[in-house]
């Protein structure tokens, strides 16, 4: 199966190359478009001060990070690394969380992570819906996906609404007929098995035999036709 992470981070700001850094980072894992149950979700301490506009878009103070691990440390960078392997990367705006991941990476010496690896869903959702508003709030509300969770903008909890917003735009409700057919076909493929083998001994019929003369008496005279009746044997 295909196996993919969808992924999302809070910052500081907008641009680590004017000192912004991440300060929490989500991933979650899906395969054929569906979640698996296992993710990573950490905290970063960026040690700096957070300003206040990404504080009210978060709500992640200077004080509730600060000694958090940075991204440097191993259960993080090292964590994160073995969690994503070698998987697309799904992300909204995905040159955004690209360019602070990768900013910190090399600032540890660790590869980037190739643009060819990630899927912009902001891309994909802009090819679908021309012309529209398509921030992840508008999709999930496009969508019909429950925003009730959300509060104020979380790496953990947009990730898991960016997962159901990527599952409709490749192909939603389609998608899980897709699923649902799969799972029918390979639960009437174990019936054709027949496990049980043939019944070596027939089961007999509940009628008797005189029950059956005389519902063939009354079938000529009702519906005076045996042609249905006769592939019967009736």
């Amino acid at each position: 199966m295909a196996r993919e992470i969808v992924l999302d981070t809070e910052t500081t700001g907008f641009d680590p190359k004017t000192g912004d850094r991440l300060v929490e980072l989500a991933c979650l894992e899906i395969e054929s478009f569906v979640p698996t149950g296992r993710s990573f979700h950490v905290y970063i301490d960026p040690c700096r001060d957070m300003p206040a506009d990404a504080q009210r878009v978060h709500g992640l103070s200077a004080a509730f990070l600060r000694g958090k691990p940075r991204f440097e440390h191993p259960e993080v960078v090292e964590a994160f690394l073995d969690f994503v392997g070698d998987a697309p990367l799904i992300a909204h705006n995905a040159g955004f969380d690209r360019g602070f991941l990768n900013w910190e990476l090399a600032n540890c010496r660790r590869e980037h992570l190739p643009e060819h690896r990630w899927i912009d869903t902001l891309a994909l959702a802009k090819q679908r819906f021309p012309g529209m508003h398509n921030s992840l709030d508008a999709l999930c509300k496009r969508f019909k996906i429950s925003l009730s969770e959300r509060e104020k903008h979380g790496a953990l909890i947009d990730a898991k609404l960016l997962a159901a917003v990527y599952l409709e735009l490749k192909g939603g409700r389609e998608r899980r007929l897709e699923l649902s057919t799969a799972a029918m076909t390979a639960a009437a493929a174990v019936a054709a098995r027949n496990e049980y083998g043939v019944r070596p001994r027939p089961l007999p019929p509940p009628s008797t035999a005189e029950e059956r003369t005389l519902h063939a008496a009354f079938i000529r005279g009702a519906v005076k036709s045996e042609e249905l009746w006769g592939r019967f044997g009736l």
